[in-house]
């Protein structure tokens, strides 16, 4: 059995956990977002072409995202310090969880967005819609199934990269795991904090996949 100091500790655990990968989402998503859709809007056969900006992002997208997560965190580990004032902790673990997860969802977003019907573009254009309408009436609404189930697989993501930012006292249930199952072989505390991020992946995945069914048209 576990002590109570040992649950208080694994509660704090999950509390961070939640926070680090919850709040990294949304930030995630204010800057992915927006990207996104221009790469959409500027590829060469969008509403609006334009090969300097999508190559611009483009390159930022692709080199972010082949630099493995745990050398991007020792990476910015001088720019986390300067954002937060220091490079552990969870609230300086979202600084690097964010620039990983902000050119994911960007592609995310953008293949989201190029699944959306042309036809369905094409009379949105016939009956004289923006740019501007197109992309918040025609484009995000008819890839919304999409990126609701993108924003599902991001979650568990990022819920991993929380985890595996404990090899640098990044905070959560994965600092736990490290600090009392890997370097005291507590093997107890490793077992529970495993089974506690098995838990929480499962209900985001579950949780996610039935808000991506609601909102799914297609079954209806």
């Amino acid at each position: 059995m576990l002590e109570q100091k040992a649950i208080i500790m694994l509660l704090e655990g999950i509390r961070d956990t939640l926070y680090m990968t919850l709040v990294s989402t949304l930030i995630g998503y204010v800057i992915g977002l927006p990207m996104g859709i221009v790469l959409n809007l500027t590829r060469p056969d969008g509403l609006k072409p334009n090969r300097i900006i999508y190559r611009i992002l483009d390159f930022i997208c692709n080199i972010i995202r082949s630099v493995p997560f745990l050398i991007l965190l020792i990476l910015l580990i001088p720019f986390t310090r300067a954002v937060v004032g220091q490079s552990y902790g969870s609230s300086a673990t979202i600084v690097p969880l964010v620039i990983c997860a902000a050119p994911y969802i960007a592609r995310v977003v953008e293949a989201s967005l190029n699944e959306v019907d042309a036809g369905v573009i094409e009379a949105a254009k016939a009956m004289g819609a923006s740019n501007i309408q197109i992309i918040f009436r025609v484009l995000l609404v008819e890839a919304k199934t999409s990126l609701m189930a993108g924003a599902t697989i991001t979650t568990g993501i990022l819920l991993g990269y929380s985890a595996m930012s404990g090899t640098v006292g990044g905070g959560g249930l994965g600092d736990i795991a490290v600090r009392y199952g890997y370097y005291r072989w507590q093997t107890d505390i490793m077992i529970v904090t495993v089974v506690l991020l098995i838990v929480i992946f499962q209900i985001i995945q579950n949780l996610g996949s039935k808000i991506t069914a609601f909102f799914d048209h297609r079954k209806k």
